[in-house]
């Protein structure tokens, strides 16, 4: 295949947030969130201003009132709670400073961890980011650097490539990113993470991840003279470093689906000084401002349009959660499963499905773009669906238990209308005669067995009642 000329584009600043997000063991976020605590992690505040410039290196800060203007006020609610609330996004944060290289067979690269965020969502779902910088003091390629981003998100080795990669710390070699990440940065979430999606599964390890990869947030600032060309900006976009050789990679030869690639994913507003672009693996943003104007972009980024980047993800995660329940439950057909999953639905269509999030216009467009790539409209009108069709269900359910429930009531009554019981009420009066019993005809030892049947239908029914009441009334508290 005959591909498009690459040429070597420097880069003056690269950043990254690399996002993996997680499913955790049920009701274990309070417990985690102490380790945390007692781990050095800060609970994050909007309020709190001296947080501004804690997490995102030595030259960057994030405003917080801009971000409370960004999006609507109910969304902050959810985003930026003002206290410790398990119906919001819980984020506790650490300044970590860790400077470590990622070792390839054709090039090494410096790189800084400057904080790790955790998320704890509701439904059980967190997310946990990795704040990174590349060294670009010798100098640096676009395309080094999104090799280093397409190795780096790669929890595990897939592939050649991944497997002649490993990250080396402090004269400690890591052969596969997850084990840098779990054994050097959060060893705290490993314990608690939740493996049942991947129950049946023969070699993914790692939930609601596509291959075995973590999410990317670029951040790419080129020298002012330098044209963004269409190949950096797609190759940007997919994720194309190196091909196996070592040779500038692309994923596409043909220019007109690359520039219909371009028009589609990409929002050209600030062209051609700026340019994002929204894939399902990467959300990047390229310019060529002076260093104070990108400034300004880097703020955002940090800031507005990561805290976007992850309200879609968990839209996301959680209406596949969801589906993935409601196939469970059409397997079980429990019926205090369905009652669960039609609470969980609604919980989340009333509370989280927000669709206008935000209060700019740019803002605007760009979440909806992150929105449409992730097919989380698509989801919910098949979780819709999913929850009419549970509603259906339940009643079609409550129909036949009601059916049985009465066919069982009427032949109790029918039987005790027409014998009574007072053919052997006597005998049972204190104290029972037993030994009356033994002179019975077969109608007495039926309106008996009909008696004590009755009893027993009822105080069955009762318990069953007050079990179902105490079982439902206990989940309502917990949620």
């Amino acid at each position: 295949m005959k591909t498009p000329a690459i040429e070597p584009q420097p880069v003056r600043e690269v950043l990254f947030q690399f996002v993996f997000p997680f499913s955790l063991e049920h009701e274990c976020q309070n417990e985690l969130r102490e380790k945390l605590l007692q781990d050095g992690f800060i609970p994050f505040r909007l309020g709190d201003t001296e947080l501004e410039d804690r997490f995102y290196g030595g030259r960057h800060r994030v405003s917080h009132p801009d971000m409370e203007r960004y999006y609507l006020p109910f969304t902050n609610q959810v985003l930026f709670p003002a206290e410790d609330n398990v119906e919001a996004f819980r984020r506790l944060s650490k300044s970590l400073g860790m400077k470590a290289q990622l070792v390839s067979r054709q090039r090494r690269a410096s790189f800084i961890i400057h904080s790790v965020d955790l998320f704890l969502c509701p439904f059980d779902t967190g997310f946990l980011t990795l704040r990174t910088e590349l060294d670009t003091y010798n100098g640096i390629t676009l395309s080094e650097s999104i090799a280093f981003a397409d190795r780096f998100r790669s929890l595990q080795d897939a592939n050649r490539q991944d497997r002649e990669t490993f990250v080396e710390y402090e004269g400690t070699m890591y052969e596969e990113i997850d084990q840098f990440l779990f054994q050097e940065i959060v060893p705290q979430l490993l314990v608690y993470l939740d493996q049942t999606p991947m129950a049946g599964s023969y070699f993914e390890e790692l939930p609601f991840l596509m291959d075995e990869r973590m999410f990317v947030l670029a951040f790419y600032r080129f020298p002012s003279e330098v044209e963004i060309s269409l190949l950096d900006r797609y190759r940007a976009a997919r994720l194309d470093g190196f091909d196996a050789d070592g040779n500038p990679a692309i994923s596409a030869s043909h220019l007109p689906y690359i520039r219909d690639y371009c028009r589609r994913y990409g929002y050209d507003r600030w062209a051609p000084y700026t340019y994002f672009f929204t894939d399902e693996n990467c959300f990047c943003c390229l310019t060529r401002e002076s260093r104070d104007h990108a400034a300004v972009w880097v703020s955002r980024w940090y800031g507005e349009y990561y805290y976007g980047l992850l309200l879609n993800l968990f839209h996301r995660i959680v209406l596949l959660k969801l589906s993935n329940a409601y196939s469970r439950v059409q397997v079980e057909r429990k019926e205090l499963h369905t009652v669960e999953l039609i609470r969980d639905i609604t919980t989340f269509a009333a509370k989280y499905n927000f669709v206008e999030v935000v209060a700019q216009s740019h803002g605007r467009e760009i979440f909806q773009r992150l929105r449409q790539i992730y097919g989380n409209d698509e989801l919910f009108i098949d979780v819709k669906q999913t929850l009419s069709d549970l509603y259906q269900y339940q009643e079609s359910r409550r129909q036949h238990q009601s059916g049985y429930l009465l066919t069982i009531l009427t032949i109790y009554t029918v039987i005790s209308g027409i014998y009574g019981m007072n053919q052997v009420i006597d005998d049972l009066k204190t104290p029972i005669r037993w030994s009356n019993m033994s002179s019975y005809s077969p109608f007495e030892w039926i309106a008996l067995l009909v008696t004590f049947s009755g009893l027993i239908v009822a105080f069955m029914l009762v318990f069953d009642t007050v079990r179902k009441w105490s079982i439902d009334f206990i989940r309502r508290k917990r949620k």
